[in-house]
C-alpha cells in the first residue's frame, strides 16, 4: 500500500475522479467535503457512493473552513504528508451573488490547509486547485504562466490568485512544496450542473432553450476530466525542487475550441439539435481561454490526450444514463 493522501472535495466533480485513480493507484485516500448546497447534493453523494466501500478510502463530512475539524483528522489519519487540495467554492457567476462564501471557503479554507501542512512533520508536498479565471482579461494567448496574472474581471479569479499568493508566502517562510494547478474548463462523465456543456445538455434533451453568450463570439480551452487527473497525479509524484518550492503550472488541452462548434459536437452526440438564444456577454466572463502546456509538459510529462471529439460522447453516455434518459 502506498501513502495515504488528504483529497479535499472529493465529492466534487475533479475530486471524484482524483480519489478513484488514487486508489488505483494503491493510495489510501482520506477524503473530505462539506457536501454544500451549491448544485445537487444527489449527485456528490452518487459520486462518494461509487468510493465508499473500496479499500484505502475513508470519508469525512467536513469544512476546510474548519481548522480544528482538519487538525483533528490529521491525528486520527495522518500524518498527511501529501494532499490534493480540490475543494473551493467555484463558479465564475455565483460570486456576483455570494461573494462571503468564496472568501470563506477559497480564501480562509486555503490558509487551514496552509496552516495544516505547516504543523506537519516530514511534509512532502500540496497540490491544490487554481483555475485558469486568474488569467482574467489577458489577450495575449496562449496563456503562459509567465505572464502577469494581477488583473482578475471575478471576485472568484481574485480568491484564485489570492491563494497562489499565500501558497508561495507559505512555501518561502516554512519550505513547503506546492504546485498550483490553474485548470482550463473541465468537463465530463460526473462533471458538474453548473458548466455550461451540462446545462446545455439539461435543455437540449427537455426541448428548451440553450443562452449562447457574447453571440457565441467565445473561445475555450476544454480539458476532458481524464487528461485533468492524469495531470494532477503526476504533479503529485513530482514536487518541486529546493530552488523554487512553489510553482504554478497549466492545466489545459493545449487547444483552443470555438464554442459553437463545442454544441454542435454535444448536438451530434446527443442527436438533437439546440435552439439558441444568442445573448450579450456577461459580468466576469472572458472572450478566449487558451493554454500553454510547455512548462507543464517540461516539469511533469502532461500530454492531453482526449478531443472534444472523443471526450463529448463518454460525457453523454454517462449523462444518459445517470439521468435514464
Amino acid at each position: 500500500m502506498q501513502d495515504t493522501v488528504l483529497v479535499t472535495g472529493a465529492a466534487g466533480f475533479i475530486g471524484f475522479h482524483t480519489t478513484k485513480a488514487l486508489l488505483k493507484q494503491g493510495y489510501q485516500v482520506i477524503g473530505i467535503d462539506n457536501l454544500n448546497a451549491y448544485y445537487d447534493v444527489n449527485l456528490k453523494k452518487a459520486r462518494l457512493a461509487q468510493l465508499e466501500g473500496q479499500d484505502g478510502f475513508v470519508f469525512s463530512q467536513l469544512d476546510i473552513g474548519d481548522l480544528n475539524g482538519l487538525v483533528a483528522l490529521n491525528a486520527e489519519y495522518g500524518p498527511f504528508k501529501k494532499i490534493i487540495h480540490l475543494a473551493a467554492q467555484a463558479g465564475v457567476r455565483y460570486s456576483l451573488e455570494n461573494p462571503q462564501a468564496y472568501i470563506h471557503s477559497n480564501i480562509l479554507g486555503h490558509l487551514n490547509i496552509l496552516e495544516l501542512a505547516r504543523h506537519i512533520d516530514g511534509f512532502e508536498h500540496l497540490v491544490y486547485a487554481s483555475s485558469s479565471s486568474v488569467y482574467g482579461g489577458n489577450t495575449h494567448l496562449p496563456y503562459s504562466v509567465k505572464q502577469s496574472v494581477d488583473m482578475p474581471v471575478s471576485l472568484y479569479a481574485a480568491t484564485k490568485r489570492s491563494d497562489e499568493l499565500m501558497s508561495h508566502t507559505y512555501a518561502h517562510l516554512y519550505g513547503i512544496a506546492q504546485t498550483g494547478l490553474r485548470f482550463f474548463t473541465v468537463y465530463g462523465p460526473w462533471g458538474r450542473p453548473d458548466m455550461a456543456y451540462y446545462l446545455f445538455a439539461d435543455a437540449i434533451t427537455r426541448g428548451e432553450v440553450i443562452k449562447i453568450y457574447n453571440h457565441g463570439d467565445m473561445k475555450r480551452d476544454f480539458t476532458y476530466i481524464d487528461d485533468i487527473v492524469d495531470g494532477i497525479t503526476k504533479a503529485l509524484t513530482s514536487p518541486p525542487q529546493q530552488d523554487q518550492l512553489h510553482r504554478v503550472l497549466n492545466l489545459g488541452n493545449h487547444k483552443s475550441e470555438n464554442l459553437m462548434a463545442f454544441v454542435a459536437c454535444l448536438e451530434d452526440a446527443l442527436g438533437q439539435k439546440a435552439e439558441k438564444e444568442l445573448l450579450p456577454m456577461q459580468p466576469g466572463d472572458v472572450h478566449e481561454t487558451y493554454a500553454d502546456i510547455s512548462e507543464t509538459t517540461a516539469a511533469i510529462g502532461y500530454k492531453p490526450q482526449t478531443t472534444i471529439q472523443q471526450g463529448l460522447p463518454q460525457f453523454v453516455a454517462w449523462y444518459k444514463d445517470y439521468y435514464k434518459i
